[in-house]
């Protein structure tokens, strides 16, 4: 395992992730393909302010595969609905930037957005069945979205959408292009979803828990699937998941939610062999492996704090065993930033020998 090294006399080794963003956009606007710098989503109730996202930044290139993972309500799918453009128009309050080849998709007006969709952006959502109209075939709907982005015929998206469903593995094509969603098992409705995300070759998918209600078999088929026809398109792949083995799986890097915050990020390699946040620890800790001789799972204590009244300081403080080991209450009265050190970044009071020395003894 790769241990935090003091930086030399003078030289800081870390920066906080909105000076890397500060020192780092200029070039950033020349490479990145996508650039999302302090996204925040709130969304006002009767009973307060939901901060459901707060300060998100990150990056993703093309060919690149990002992970996002956390708990339920961390966060993961508002961003990814905030990406897409789906929170316009409701009373949902997006701020910050996310840069897509240039263009603020934050800013962009509904119209912008529609000619994005599909076209450059495409998504597959968690619940394919509420996804799928379910009086219309699932080729129309297919072939509809090859009509809305290319001037074609009828008859030229029908082949399209045929051939797309051959390309993500639906037997029988021709014919499966008439039947209703209903026809279909939950494993290839999935693959339709991936074929109406995929009809118009967007630039940048982001699927959100595509694989959540399938069974280990299925769900090994459509991961192979999608990264076969992402390295056919070189397309960047955004993938929410709650199941780090997904993640190890087909992830570059890997981007840790808890409370709307980014706590953890960096190369996949790294999350999970120099972990260096407890909240990934224990996401690490509670996945059940062969080779536990208990039998019991690990779960950790405790509730994710309100977004209607985060704490002061570090969200994931009360549930911290290490909390602590930070000293003078630190935890609990100061919210940490976001350190950046090498590509790995991490939001955590705690020292770096500390955590080495709480991940060596897990």
């Amino acid at each position: 395992m790769t241990q935090l090294q003091p930086s030399p006399a003078g030289q800081p080794a870390a920066r906080t992730a909105h000076q890397a963003a500060r020192t780092g956009h200029q070039a950033a606007e020349a490479t990145a393909f996508l650039d999302v710098r302090n996204l925040s989503v709130k969304f006002p109730t009767d009973d307060g302010l939901v901060s459901a996202v707060n300060g998100m930044d990150f990056s993703l290139e093309r060919g690149q595969t990002l992970g996002i993972v956390g708990e339920s309500g961390s966060g993961k799918s508002v961003t990814s609905q905030a990406l897409m453009g789906l929170l316009k128009g409701t009373s949902a309050r997006v701020t910050g930037q996310a840069l897509f080849q240039g263009k603020d998709l934050v800013t962009l007006p509904e119209s912008g957005m529609r000619q994005l969709r599909g076209r450059n952006i495409g998504m597959i959502f968690q619940d394919p069945l509420s996804a799928l109209h379910p009086f219309y075939t699932v080729g129309h709907q297919i072939a509809e979205a090859y009509l809305v982005h290319n001037k074609a015929s009828k008859k030229q998206a029908r082949a399209a959408a045929v051939d797309m469903l051959g390309r993500v593995g639906i037997p029988s094509p021709e014919q499966r292009y008439d039947e209703y969603p209903h026809h279909f098992s939950g494993g290839m409705r999935q693959r339709a979803m991936i074929a109406m995300a995929l009809i118009c070759e967007p630039e940048l998918l982001i699927a959100d828990e595509p694989t959540t209600a399938l069974d280990v078999t299925v769900q090994a088929q459509i991961l192979d699937l999608m990264s076969e026809l992402q390295q056919e398109t070189n397309s960047a792949l955004i993938l929410i998941t709650h199941d780090l083995g997904v993640v190890a799986e087909v992830c570059d890097s890997v981007l840790v939610m808890y409370g709307g915050q980014c706590v953890e990020s960096g190369p996949v390699d790294e999350i999970f062999y120099d972990t260096r946040h407890p909240y990934t620890l224990g996401l690490l800790k509670s996945m059940p492996t062969l080779s536990s001789s208990s039998g019991r799972l690990n779960p950790i204590p405790g509730q994710p704090p309100s977004l209607l009244d985060l704490p002061r300081g570090c969200l994931f403080s009360a549930r911290c065993e290490y909390a602590a080991l930070a000293g003078d209450g630190v935890c609990a009265s100061q919210r940490p930033e976001l350190v950046v050190e090498d590509g790995h970044g991490k939001r955590c009071h705690l020292s770096g020998p500390q955590i080495v020395t709480i991940r060596n003894t897990r």
